[in-house]
């Protein structure tokens, strides 16, 4: 049976990163049926260059910068509403899968037919580990190791390198607009890891070509981003109180033991960090973004 992909990739002005991306999902083996690029208004070079490629993808231009979260939501309403395809593929503009990343995905896929979503093995550009990609075992006091690979049930994942089945966004909605950034993949993964086990699968690698190989840490990033954990800390209490109460305080002790190591660190600007962690979980407790449902071709056109 011929099961077909589309590829959604969710851009903003990284164009070298984005022709290569591009160029490696047109060399897959298994060829993809639509390849769908949400673009959240990027300045005119990204325009040009993607209204250049014509009919070769599907352009969704967004009027203005609503996050990875609000693309990706745009770019799986698309896939259900313009596509009749199995499967989506989710990546950012700066994923850059090997030529049979794809079907190292599918040939899993079809030996594990019930699945919540299938993570790919996220390496940073020195062939290690991506931080910020790391695969979430269901024990979480295990490590996965580097040279794993046989396929694994995991917790969540990201949206670098992502596959789900049609069905299972059918049944769970899209990926909530207002989580702006952050989290939005997990938040997303565990909805559909309630439905169906999610699974990591080491034989399907991509290149995350991030500047550095760091994971999110407002104790450790320039303060010139710190403005941007609040949504950090607001999505992560929002998705933690869905989780089991184990699962669940376990979060929230993870967010209390952050607080105190920025109280008790030198580093700078700590009142504006304390702050705004304090307001991202306050507003985390009473979040309550709404979940959507996108359109079904399928259902249209029957």
């Amino acid at each position: 049976m011929n099961q077909k992909v589309s590829a959604v990739i969710v851009t903003f002005n990284r164009l070298t990163l984005l022709k290569e991306v591009i160029e490696s999902l047109k060399q897959q083996e298994t060829t993809i049926s639509h390849l769908i690029v949400v673009d959240n208004a990027s300045e005119s070079d990204t325009q040009s260059y993607l209204e250049s490629l014509g009919s070769q993808i599907e352009y969704v231009r967004l009027p203005n910068n609503i996050g990875g979260a609000g693309g990706f939501n745009a770019g799986i309403r698309y896939f259900m509403a313009h596509t009749s395809d199995d499967f989506v593929w989710l990546m950012d503009d700066d994923t850059v899968p090997q030529s049979d990343t794809l079907s190292q995905l599918l040939a899993f896929s079809n030996v594990k037919k019930h699945f919540g979503f299938l993570a790919s093995d996220v390496r940073w550009t020195d062939g290690h580990r991506a931080l910020m990609n790391r695969p979430a075992p269901m024990n979480r006091l295990k490590k996965v190791p580097e040279d794993l690979t046989e396929p694994i049930q995991v917790q969540n994942a990201t949206f670098v390198s992502l596959l789900m089945r049609r069905s299972v966004v059918k049944q769970i909605g899209l990926p909530i607009t207002d989580f702006f950034i952050w989290g939005d993949d997990i938040e997303y993964t565990e909805r559909a890891a309630r439905v169906a086990p999610g699974y990591f699968v080491p034989s399907a690698k991509v290149v995350h070509k991030m500047a550095t190989n760091v994971g999110s840490s407002l104790l450790n990033d320039v303060s010139e981003r710190t403005p941007r954990y609040f949504y950090s800390y607001r999505n992560k209490v929002y998705y933690a109180r869905k989780r089991d109460s184990y699962r669940k305080y376990r979060a929230f002790l993870r967010i209390f033991l952050e607080y105190l190591q920025i109280k008790f660190s030198r580093t700078e600007r700590k009142q504006e960090k304390l702050s705004t962690l304090k307001r991202g979980v306050s507003a985390g407790k009473s979040f309550h973004p709404n979940i959507e449902f996108a359109d079904d071709f399928n259902d249209k056109h029957h």
